[in-house]
């Protein structure tokens, strides 16, 4: 009993250590650019206009399309 009340104990203060307050002022230095989902702007619109124009699977869109890419 005392070596589960250790490890609970254990566990406990490494899930609470794990947590980090982050100021306003320094989420600009956790968001860099080459962590983004797209690196590159330009490629990241054309990805998403030929998935939009071949399989009508843009998210929030309200288009038609059947995936003939005639859109």
């Amino acid at each position: 009993m005392r070596a589960l009340k250790l490890g609970l104990l254990l566990a406990l203060g490494a899930a609470a250590s794990a947590c980090q307050h982050v100021e306003p002022w320094e989420r600009s230095l956790l968001a860099r650019p080459d962590m983004a989902w797209e690196s590159d702007d330009l490629t990241a619109s054309q990805e998403n206009h030929t998935y939009f124009a071949k399989e009508a699977a843009m998210p929030g869109g309200g288009a038609g399309g059947g995936g003939c890419g005639c859109n």
